[in-house]
C-alpha cells in the first residue's frame, strides 16, 4: 500500500555536493534493485532540466526509478533496458494512480542502438549506467549487457557508442545527465567516471556540471572496512553526476 505519492518538504539541491542519507520511499520507490539511483537524484534532475510535457529518455532504466518520477511529474518517457527483468520491474512499479497520465513507453533495447529515434527528438536524457562489472545485472546469456564487461577500456569504448547515440537524439541546447562512480583494481584507484566523461566530451557534449554524490548504506561496508585497514586503501563513497549540454 502506498503511504504517500510525493516526498515531504522537498527542495531542489543548489550545490555541487548532494547527499541523501535516507533515500525516499514515496510512491512505489524501494531499494530492492541493487544499484538503482535515489529518487531524490532523479527528481532534482527532472525538475531542473525539463518541463511538464517534455519527452525524456532513460536508455538503462534498471529498477524503474526514472519512470516513477516521470509519472509523478508529468513527463513523457521512453524507458529502455537490455535486461527483460528490468523492463518487467519497471512495468510493475508504474502500477499506481496519480493525477497525471504521461506517455511512458517501456521496451527491451540495447542503448548502443537508438536508430528508431529521430535526430534531435528528445528533450532530456538521464540514466545511471553500470560501472563496468562491479554489479552484474544479468548473466552472460545477455552478452550485450555492459555490466558483463570487465576491461575498463573496452567498457568505455562501448559507452562511447552509447554517448554518440545520446548526442544524436538529444535536441540542441538540451541536457544529458549521467550518474557513474569509480572503482579499484588490485587496490589501485581507477577513475572510471572521468574515463566515461572523456568519451562524452569526445562525441561533442559540453560539461555543464560535475556533482559529487555521497553514497550511503553501501552493502558489505563492514567487510570492506576491515579490508581497507588490512590492505591500506580507502573505500569509495562518492559518485559523479555529470550534466552534459548539447
Amino acid at each position: 500500500m502506498i503511504k504517500q505519492l510525493n516526498p515531504n518538504n522537498f527542495e531542489l539541491e543548489c550545490t555541487t555536493v548532494w547527499s541523501f542519507a535516507r533515500r525516499g520511499n514515496w510512491a512505489t520507490h524501494n531499494s530492492k534493485y541493487r544499484g538503482n539511483w535515489a529518487p531524490e537524484v532523479v527528481r532534482n534532475l527532472i525538475l531542473r532540466y525539463s518541463k511538464e510535457g517534455d519527452f525524456l529518455l532513460d536508455p538503462m532504466v534498471g529498477g524503474g526509478t526514472t519512470a516513477i518520477e516521470c509519472k509523478l511529474l508529468n513527463r513523457n518517457l521512453l524507458a529502455l533496458d537490455i535486461n527483460p527483468e528490468a523492463v518487467k520491474l519497471t512495468q510493475n512499479v508504474l502500477k499506481f494512480e496519480c493525477e497525471f497520465n504521461p506517455k511512458i513507453k517501456i521496451a527491451i533495447n540495447d542503448s548502443r542502438d537508438l536508430s528508431f529515434l529521430k535526430d534531435e527528438s528528445i528533450d532530456f536524457i538521464l540514466t545511471h549506467p553500470p560501472y563496468a562489472d562491479i554489479i552484474k545485472y544479468s548473466d552472460k546469456q545477455i552478452k550485450e549487457d555492459l555490466s558483463n564487461i570487465h576491461d575498463l577500456d573496452k567498457f568505455c569504448d562501448e559507452i562511447e557508442i552509447v554517448a554518440n547515440e545520446l548526442y544524436r537524439v538529444l535536441k540542441k541546447d538540451k541536457f544529458c545527465a549521467i550518474l557513474i562512480g569509480d572503482t579499484r583494481r588490485n587496490t589501485m584507484y581507477q577513475p572510471l567516471a572521468f574515463m566515461v566523461m572523456q568519451r562524452f566530451l569526445k562525441v561533442g557534449f559540453k560539461l555543464k556540471e560535475d556533482i559529487i554524490k555521497h553514497q550511503h548504506n553501501c552493502k558489505a561496508t563492514g567487510f570492506w572496512a576491515n579490508r581497507s585497514k588490512k590492505y591500506n586503501f580507502l573505500l569509495i563513497m562518492h559518485e559523479h553526476l555529470f550534466i552534459f549540454k548539447k
